[in-house]
Order: C-alpha cells, then structure tokens, then sequence
C-alpha cells in the first residue's frame, strides 16, 4: 500500500473517531445514538457490533461508555433473559440477535478488561434463553421473518447470522464443546428434497457452492449469499481455511459479474445477493417500498459489513486483497447527503450507484472502520484470532 494511502486511512480513521465521539451521549439516559443526527435511539445490535472498533481504539471514555451500554442492558434483561432490542427500553422485545449479539458484546469486554466474571448473572440468563430458542431441543436455533438485523428481509428457521454469533460467543466464553457440536450441525447440507427423514437434520451446507445458506428449515432453505453470516463465519473458524479461501475467490468472482452486468458500482460486496427481483417467488409486496433490488437489506453496500469483509480476508490471510478492500471503504465512507461533512460514514450505499441512501455518521459503521483498519494494519483480527483455532491449539478443520 502506497503511502499516500496510508495518509489517507489516517485521516478516516480519525473522522471515525470523532464520529463515535460525537454519537457518545444521546438523548435517552445519556446512551450512545446510533447515529450522528438521525436514529437518536441505542439500538442494542448497532452498539454491540460497535464494541469491536471501540475495543481497538484505545479511547477510555468510549471503553467505559460501552460498559455503560452493557450494564444497562443487564438491567433491562427479561425476567427470562432476552435483551431488549433498544437498550433503554425493557419493554422492545422479539430481536432475535439482540441477545447473542450482548452475549458476544460481553465476552469481548471481559477480554478487553480482564473481568473475567462481568455482568456474570445476566450473562448465564441470557445463555439460558438462548438454549430454549431451539425448536429441536438441540444446538442450532430459529428465528421469525424480519426478527434480525434485516428488519425488512425474510430470514426463516435457522439463520446463518444469528448460528454464527451463537459460535462466536460459545469459544470466546470458553464454551469449547457446545461450539463444537454447533459447529457440526451447522456443517450439515441443507435438506433439497421433499422427504425430511428423522434421522436427518437440517444444515447450512449449500452443496457445490463454497458458502453457508441464508437460512434452512426442514425441506425449505434460501441459498442466496449473506455476506455478514459469511463473514463472520470466515472471521470465527466455522469455515475452515480451504472453504475461506473457496468462498472469496467466488464472492470476487460474482461481484465482477454484477459490475459487468451495471448491477454494482463499487469495488465492494453487496450484503447480499442475487437481488430478489419481483418475479422471484421470495419477493414479498413489502419490499417494493423498502427493498428494491440493490437497496437496503436486499444487497445494499453495508459499510459496517463491508468492515467485517475486510476482517475476514486478513482471517484468511488474503492480506493484498483486504489492503485493496481497506481502500475501497475508505472511499465509500466519505460518500454522504449531506456536502458539509467530508465523511459520511453512512448507514448504506444503493449497489447500482453508489449513492448514499441512509443516516450519516452511523455508529457501527464508523466502529467497525476502525476494526477493519486495525485488521490490516496488524494482519490479525483482535478478539477473533483465538477462537479460530480448536482448544488443542490446531486450526479447526
């Protein structure tokens, strides 16, 4: 990387912080807004995927406010162990990612603070509602349509975003052989027939393509690319490093393809596709104001997804493509509707264009910059190297 380059990722790097800085304090209980003027409201999953840029940034204020996001989420936990979807408000409930998405958000602050017993009561509630989330008395859980971060998507049964956190948060709280049979449920293929026999169960496993399915449930499945779930399985070790470094010469080959086809405009993945199209028989009526092809969770360019793609290539060693990606979300982060910001760090970019379509200055995007800048920079990715590799020390296979 040039050193020009390098000039110009420092000067982000610290627009991202003032971002997270400016957004530190909002206007209910104090608690950080999800973004800079619009979404004045904590949403919990925004904020907890925030923990892995604020963790790497070495800010103490915007350490211990986290800790204060946190905390309050403990207090707000149901009397069964579901954390709310908005941090401040016990009573907005039915996120499916909202608890394991604290369950990892805690985990990684009791790494970064060597407490290794925080928030220890809510954590086992939260740990035991989640065991109930499985329809099967098994490992895998469900979820209802819209229920995860994709308020506007259809995600069915076991989705792979939510398995992946499910992983994640099990080896970083030490949870080795859960993970495990996790891990192995989620290797299954996804059941293509119309005959579901008891002695089968369902998986993520797409077969003869090098990714996870969107989302699996008995004889029904979607194999359409999630990129966050892939990510994040990369970033974890579900997917082991042959399957890794399949599933990104795919992702670049098919995003090559979008571009000759004037389907996407920028050196970026899409958070997912193919593009539901109308005459698709998992388009929905809803979509057609929210999630036109190419636009919001129906493969809009997602920048704190796209921090997370840069991750997962240094997880895969593929440092010289995460270098060129680090570029190009430096780019797009400076892309805003508004001309009196040089850095837009925006909520989402329309794929055909490029043109900025969300809220700017949005938390997780401006967090999970950084994270991807301290990816690259190091060659590692803080919190996620360890569970990458079995107990024994062996990468996992």
């Amino acid at each position: 990387m040039q050193i020009t380059d390098w000039e110009e990722i420092k000067a982000a790097k610290n627009a991202a912080l003032e971002v997270l800085i400016h957004n530190a304090h909002g206007p209910y209980q104090g608690l950080p807004r999800t973004a800079g003027w619009g979404y004045p409201e904590p949403y919990t999953r925004d904020l907890m995927f925030s923990i892995l840029g604020i963790a790497v940034s070495g800010n103490h204020e915007l350490i211990m406010n986290i800790r204060r996001v946190l905390e309050t989420l403990a207090e707000n936990q149901t009397e069964h162990g579901h954390i709310p979807s908005l941090v401040h408000d016990r009573e907005d409930r039915g996120s499916s990612d909202s608890t394991p998405l604290f369950l990892l958000g805690a985990a990684i602050f009791r790494e970064l603070s060597g407490e290794h017993d925080f928030l220890h009561e809510a954590v086992n509630k939260a740990l035991t509602w989640m065991t109930y989330q499985s329809p099967s008395d098994r490992y895998l859980v469900t979820q209802q349509p819209t229920s995860d971060w994709r308020d506007e998507q259809w995600v069915l049964g076991y989705g792979l975003f939510v398995n992946t956190l499910i992983y994640s948060y099990l080896r970083l709280l030490g949870k080795d052989n859960t993970a495990n049979i996790v891990r192995h449920e989620m290797s299954r293929f996804t059941i293509t027939g119309d005959v579901m026999h008891k002695h089968v169960h369902e998986g993520l496993v797409v077969k003869h393509k090098p990714y996870y399915a969107l989302w699996s449930y008995k004889i029904f499945s979607s194999e359409r690319f999630d990129l966050l779930g892939n990510s994040l399985a990369i970033l974890s070790g579900i997917a082991s490093p042959s399957r890794a470094e399949e599933m990104i010469s795919w992702i670049e080959e098919e995003c090559s393809g979008m571009r000759e086809r004037g389907e996407l405009a920028v050196d970026l993945p899409p958070n997912f596709f193919p593009f539901v199209k109308p005459e698709d028989p998992d388009w929905h009526a809803r979509y057609e104001l929210y999630n036109n092809p190419g636009e919001y969770h129906n493969g809009g360019i997602w920048p704190f997804i796209c921090g997370l793609y840069v991750a997962a290539l240094v997880a895969a060693k593929r440092y010289k493509l995460a270098e060129n990606k680090l570029m190009a979300l430096t780019r797009i982060i400076k892309v805003s509707n508004n001309r009196d910001i040089d850095f837009g760090f925006n909520e989402w970019l329309k794929a055909q264009d490029g043109k900025a379509m969300g809220q700017n200055w949005q938390t997780w995007s401006a967090a999970l910059y950084l994270y991807a800048v301290k990816c690259v920079e190091e060659k590692s990715t803080p919190f996620f190297d360890k569970i990458r590799h079995c107990p024994d020390g062996a990468t996992c296979e």
